[in-house]
């Protein structure tokens, strides 16, 4: 009788653990030209626990497939304990059941802006870097163009800033390039949150879903929908 309150209280000190742990998320974008890489990595337990996510490649074929190329793996980026690793090939019908299924989980989800909001409110912001190059070839299209980046960088600093807690002060720039045509962004964030409150936000969206199971068509939510 003794050890099964002893497992039960080391199993509920572990519940309690995993609640109050701080998530690090590092979101990595390089964009040069027509090639994108999207590294995700997640931190825990001060790096004793790592997953990354790569995206290395998305483009569209010939015929007009999505190509996404993704490798996952466990530990720092540097390792080589591969989790998995595939090629993917997403057809236009897909795509248009999967805009069918984002319609579907809008229609069905009550109170989605409020549970997000709140939920955003306890994210920390420790790190945000966002540099581009950008030129068309030509001078004065190129400032205007410039104008534009400046405008969107400045509004999506401001929802950051209104939705997050910013706790580092956003380092952006833009560098025109008026004689060549040129399009490279890198951009760097790193969120923290806890897993307890991930998991209360998950728990009310649950709450919060109307009508029944969305019926839904595409392969990603079809899953989510069992």
């Amino acid at each position: 009788m003794v050890w099964i309150i002893v497992i039960l209280l080391i199993l509920l000190f572990l519940f309690f653990l995993i609640l109050m742990t701080r998530l690090t998320v590092i979101i990595d974008l390089l964009h040069v030209g027509d090639d994108d890489h999207l590294k995700i990595k997640f931190r825990a337990w001060l790096g004793i626990i790592r997953y990354t996510i790569s995206i290395p490649l998305i483009k569209v074929d010939d015929e007009a497939n999505v190509i996404v190329k993704q490798e996952q793996k466990l530990g720092d980026e540097n390792s080589n304990k591969k989790v998995k690793k595939g090629k993917e090939k997403i057809t236009p019908e897909e795509e248009v059941k999967a805009i069918h299924d984002v319609k579907e989980i809008l229609q069905h989800v009550v109170g989605l802006h409020k549970i997000v909001r709140r939920f955003l409110k306890k994210v920390k912001v420790k790190e945000f870097e966002w540099h581009s190059q950008i030129g068309i070839g030509d001078a004065a299209h190129t400032g205007m163009l410039t104008g534009l980046a400046w405008s969107i960088k400045g509004g999506v600093v401001g929802i950051v800033s209104q939705y997050m807690q910013l706790h580092a002060t956003p380092i952006i720039s833009i560098t025109p390039e008026f004689n060549v045509y040129c399009s490279r962004t890198k951009l760097q964030c790193m969120i923290q949150f806890r897993i307890g409150q991930a998991m209360l936000a998950g728990i009310q969206l649950i709450k919060y879903w109307k009508g029944g199971r969305p019926k839904l068509k595409s392969k990603p939510f079809s899953f989510f929908a069992n």
